[in-house]
C-alpha cells in the first residue's frame, strides 16, 4: 500500500509539471503572435513644429521614417504663436510641437488637442553676436550700448523669454536699436547678414548656426528656461501615425537625438 502511494504522488507531479510546460509554451506563442502583429504607423502626417525644432525634427522624422518605411511626416515650421493661430483657423495638421506651455494650452482649451501634451524637451537662451565677438559683448548688460539688437517678435515664444532675461537682468533695450524677427530663425539671420550686432536666441539654435556667429552665455540666475510640448491634433485624419510620432520623439533614441542638437531634458 506505500509504494502505491509513492507511485500516485509521483504521477501527480510529473503531470503537473507537464501541464506547466504546456501553458508556458502557449502563453508565449500568444505573446509572440501579438508582438508580431501591432501595426506599424503608416501614411503622412503633417507636423506643425516651433522654428527652434527645425534641425531636430527634420532629423528625427528621417529617423522615424526609417523605423516606419510606410510612414510620410512632413514639417510645417514657425512661430509657435502663427502655428497656433494657423491650427484654430483651420490649417490641416496632424500634431503641434510648440516652444512654449501657453500657445499648447490655447489649442487645449479650444479642444483642438487630442488627449494630454507632452513635454519633450527645454532649451534655454544665449546672446549671439558677429563672428569673434567685435563688440566685446560680455553680459546683457553690454547691449544697450549696441547699434542694434536682433529679438524675437514680442507676441512669440522667443520674444517673451528674451523679455523675461532681461528683465531678470534689469536691462533695458532702447526700442530704436531693436530690430524684431517673426521667429528665431529670422532673429538669429540678422547678425548672420550683418544687420544686428547681437541677438537674444535660442541655445540650440546657436549652436546649429556653428562658426557662423559667437555665443555669449546667459547666467542661469538671469536665463529663462523654454517648455516644448507636443500634442496630436484632435481633427488629424491619421491619429494612429500622430502619435507614433510622439511616441518617437519621447522615446530613448528622440531624447538623445534632441540631447545632442543642445535641448535639455524634459524634467
Amino acid at each position: 500500500m506505500r509504494k502505491l502511494t509513492r507511485w500516485w504522488i509521483v504521477s501527480v507531479v510529473a503531470l503537473g509539471l507537464v501541464a506547466a510546460g504546456c501553458g508556458s509554451s502557449s502563453s508565449n506563442g500568444s505573446s509572440t503572435t501579438t508582438a508580431a502583429s501591432k501595426p506599424s504607423a503608416t501614411g503622412k502626417i503633417t507636423v506643425s513644429a516651433a522654428a527652434s525644432l527645425t534641425e531636430a525634427f527634420n532629423k528625427l522624422g528621417k529617423d522615424f521614417e526609417a523605423a516606419n518605411p510606410k510612414a510620410t511626416v512632413a514639417f510645417n515650421f514657425g512661430s509657435s504663436t502663427t502655428l497656433a493661430t494657423q491650427i484654430q483657423q483651420g490649417a490641416p495638421a496632424d500634431s503641434f510641437a510648440s516652444a512654449d506651455q501657453a500657445n499648447m494650452t490655447k489649442l487645449v482649451s479650444a479642444h483642438l488637442i487630442d488627449g494630454t501634451p507632452v513635454v519633450f524637451a527645454k532649451n534655454k537662451l544665449v546672446i549671439v553676436t558677429k563672428p569673434g565677438n567685435p563688440k566685446h559683448v560680455q553680459t546683457l548688460a553690454d547691449l544697450p550700448a549696441l547699434g542694434t539688437v536682433a529679438l524675437c517678435g514680442a507676441d512669440v515664444p522667443c520674444g517673451k523669454y528674451a523679455a523675461q532675461v532681461l528683465q531678470n537682468a534689469q536691462v533695458t533695450i532702447p526700442t530704436n536699436k531693436i530690430t524684431r524677427g517673426q521667429d528665431v530663425k529670422a532673429t538669429l539671420a540678422a547678425v548672420m547678414t550683418g544687420d544686428a550686432d547681437a541677438a537674444i536666441v535660442y541655445a540650440t539654435d546657436a549652436q546649429s548656426a556653428g562658426n557662423t556667429v559667437t555665443t555669449v552665455d546667459i547666467p542661469e540666475s538671469q536665463n529663462a528656461i523654454a517648455v516644448y510640448p507636443i500634442g496630436v491634433i484632435a481633427k488629424s485624419s491619421n491619429k494612429a501615425t500622430a502619435q507614433a510620432f510622439t511616441a518617437y520623439v519621447t522615446s530613448p533614441a528622440g531624447e538623445a537625438t534632441l540631447k545632442s542638437l543642445g535641448f535639455l531634458p524634459p524634467s
